[in-house]
């Protein structure tokens, strides 16, 4: 499939997917899948798994092996019924007026980006505690992406630093709901309402949660949201959704995802390939119907985490901002000797990654951008000091009091 944008380097032999796909992301996967996906004997022990994917392929075996043979059947790949079903679903779910499925979560807020026709001379707010992909979406579209620190307690962007970083080229804000806990939704839209801004949700990691009762995809102008596969709702290969209830927005989108046409081979804009095929959409739809039950799972494993954990020496854990609903996506510690707690808690069988060792501005990708160390040190330490431990739908009580007492006895 075609990517979104063209780079040199495509010209030099490397396709577009390989310049795209994180490389600590990939290392993740075969991490998952070599080593912590497999529960193997350890003495009297059994390793426990940062996530384990083949449980949920098991609960929903019957019917997913059922979508499978459907979409095989019907002969109909890209677009079609099934995408147009979990369109519909997703959409009704999140309680916004559209979904539009596309290729994945980046090209989600690429989209919806050149949907406000925001690019070259624009700036954007974004936080400074992310994933790089909150950046990249504003960077392919020519943009500038500015960042605000997070607040130390909830991981989030601050509301209260954003107005520091309104300039006259300010067009839209990102709120990232980081690790499933919405942003302050409330104050940041108050903000940008005053100043005839845009603010678009990264709701990659927050499929079902809520702010002051609405959920993730309906808190804002528009919303976009992944569908990789270690999501809370995620599919069996890379997949993508734009939310909004902005029926100019949903129009345009659906345009651009498919090369700018709305009759084959008829453009009216230059557009991309970004579609959702079927075959993921069928799988998403199976299960989003066990979205929030496999949600409760991960508070209910969050909760004792956060009961088990609590008066640890110089562990801080996360804080749940008010009218937050988080659904967990990670649960991330936080500790001063990082690397020593990974390592002891790794050698032990437990499985840990880290969300994420280098804040965008840091990052090589962004040596252009003339940042340095220094300048946003609440995200630089959040960088040096977090550690996400296992959780998912299917992690039990058992597994995570092993992990509480491996902390608590290595945290010293």
């Amino acid at each position: 499939m075609h990517r979104l944008l063209r780079t040199p380097e495509a010209a030099s032999g490397r396709t577009q997917s390989d310049q795209f796909r994180p490389r600590a992301v990939e290392a993740d996967v075969v991490l998952h899948r070599q080593n912590w996906n497999i529960r193997t004997s350890r003495g009297d022990q059994m390793s426990i798994p940062f996530l384990d994917l083949q449980p949920s392929y098991r609960e929903l075996q019957v019917e997913l092996d059922a979508a499978f043979r459907r979409v095989m059947e019907s002969g109909w790949f890209i677009l079609g019924e099934e995408v147009d079903a979990f369109e519909r679903a997703f959409a009704e779910y999140c309680d916004a007026k559209y979904c539009i499925g596309v290729g994945s979560g980046l090209d989600a807020l690429i989209l919806i980006l050149r949907g406000y026709g925001i690019g070259p001379g624009d700036e954007v707010i974004v936080p400074a505690n992310t994933y790089i992909a909150t950046w990249l979406a504003v960077s392919y579209v020519g943009a500038k992406p500015v960042p605000v620190e997070p607040s130390a307690a909830t991981y989030n962007i601050d509301p209260k630093r954003i107005k520091h970083a309104l300039t006259r080229k300010t067009r839209a804000v990102i709120a990232v709901h980081l690790y499933g806990q919405t942003a302050e939704m409330e104050h940041i839209v108050e903000f940008a309402r005053r100043y005839q801004l845009r603010v678009i949700e990264d709701a990659a990691q927050a499929h079902g949660a809520a702010y002051n009762g609405k959920r993730a995809g309906a808190l804002a102008d528009a919303a976009g949201f992944s569908f990789y596969p270690t999501k809370n709702l995620g599919a069996f290969g890379d997949g993508g959704a734009v939310l909004t209830s902005d029926n100019d927005l949903a129009d345009r989108v659906r345009v651009l995802r498919n090369y700018g046409s709305r009759t084959k081979y008829y453009s009216e804009i230059k557009g991309v390939n970004s579609r959702l095929d079927a075959l993921q959409a069928a799988f998403l739809r199976v299960k989003l119907k066990l979205l929030d039950e496999w949600n409760d799972r991960r508070r209910a494993v969050a909760q004792q985490y956060l009961e088990g954990l609590s008066g640890v020496a110089d562990l801080r854990l996360p804080i749940v901002a008010a009218g937050a609903d988080p659904v967990w996506h990670l649960f991330v510690i936080r500790y001063p000797h990082r690397s020593k707690l990974q390592h002891r808690l790794n050698k032990a069988g437990i499985g840990t990654l880290i969300h994420y060792p280098i804040p965008p501005h840091l990052s090589k990708a962004y040596a252009d951008a003339g940042f340095k160390r220094g300048d946003f040190p609440i995200a630089e330490e959040l960088a040096q000091t977090t550690l996400s431990l296992p959780i998912g739908p299917h992690l039990d009580a058992a597994d995570a009091t092993r992990t509480i007492n491996a902390v608590r006895r290595f945290a010293r």
